[in-house]
């Protein structure tokens, strides 16, 4: 898979640094130093796009819950797109550079970025893995265990897209618009959405990436509907690529029924209005501060293992 880098490592090194003011509000950012002066561990919560509101409220939860603790500092920093594997390597590698304690991570791409936490666990730092699952035999390959802090997100498209197949009734012809597909989570998501096909004798007319982008969803989808014009009904795999479809629908003055994942707040108007007819909650907000106390268990001392499954809602239009 080719990589999409939007800005070279030291601009996004910068750009870490300032996004972990922001994430610690008046706090000055963490560093080994400071940590050893204040007594308090330092965790680099690393996220994936924070153009993404998703990502935005996981910051945020993040944030307010380490104030509430008030017993650590807090690096947050995120990439500038979906796709940008090597930014999101040189944000660890910074963390590792660092000698923080522990590092809370949503990976942007399961596989590429297993080696970057090989790397940091041998520098005795503390992994908790967020959100988008690594990839387990890269792990296992490399003798390394590291906790999953997440939802089910097969079972989560699922269920939300159950209500598109109840919605539109046997027959109905839907299409799914993936995300980025070196991510765990994307696989997870169309294999959820295509057993909801499945149960529910709906008719697949075609899948493809839009790399969780809303501009990259608007072409994908506008292409897909141009060569399928008989489209009932559209799985998107998270609402911001749910947003370019939408615009679609608005321009094409389209009757076509929607469901996503996230809960995005610029969702919640489509959702009123029944454009939408269903998205998924994951919490995003309370996956970070979850995995935030996993972290702080290790750095005690506690040994935490396997998968620590994570909630998700159905959240319905007019709900």
């Amino acid at each position: 898979m080719r990589r999409k880098t939007s800005t070279t490592i030291g601009t996004l090194v910068a750009m870490s640094a300032l996004l972990s003011v922001a994430a610690c509000g008046s706090e000055e950012p963490a560093s080994s130093t400071s940590a050893k002066t204040s007594g308090k561990p330092t965790v680099c919560l690393i996220m994936k796009s924070l153009a993404n509101e998703y990502f935005q409220q996981m910051q945020a939860g993040a944030t307010s819950h380490v104030k509430k603790l008030g017993s650590l500092k807090l690096e947050a920093s995120g990439i500038q797109n979906e796709t940008d594997v090597d930014g999101q390597i040189a944000l660890v590698d910074k963390c590792v550079t660092e000698q923080v304690q522990a590092i809370v991570i949503a990976p942007a791409d399961s596989k590429a970025l297993v080696q970057s936490v090989v790397k940091a666990t041998k520098a005795g730092i503390k992994v908790v893995n967020i959100d988008v699952a690594l990839d387990a035999d890269a792990l296992k390959a490399a003798g390394i265990d590291v906790p999953l802090v997440g939802p089910d997100n097969r079972e989560g498209a699922k269920e939300v897209g159950a209500v598109l197949a109840k919605k539109l009734g046997t027959g109905g012809k839907v299409v799914i618009l993936e995300g980025n597909p070196g991510a765990d989570n994307a696989l997870q998501r169309k294999k959820g959405y295509e057993d909801a096909v499945t149960a529910g004798g709906l008719k697949l007319l075609d899948s493809k990436t839009a790399h969780w982008e809303t501009d990259e969803a608007h072409t994908v989808f506008g292409n897909m509907l141009t060569a399928n014009p008989d489209i009932q009904g559209v799985m998107a795999s998270n609402d911001s690529m749910a947003l370019g479809v939408m615009k679609v629908i608005a321009e094409r003055k389209a009757d076509i029924e929607v469901v996503s994942i996230d809960n995005i707040p610029a969702v919640k108007p489509y959702l009123t209005s029944g454009t939408m007819i269903a998205t998924l909650d994951q919490f995003g907000s309370e996956q970070a501060a979850d995995g935030i106390d996993v972290a702080l268990k290790m750095i005690g001392g506690k040994t935490v293992t396997g998968w620590q499954k994570t909630p998700l809602k159905v959240v319905a239009s007019g709900s």
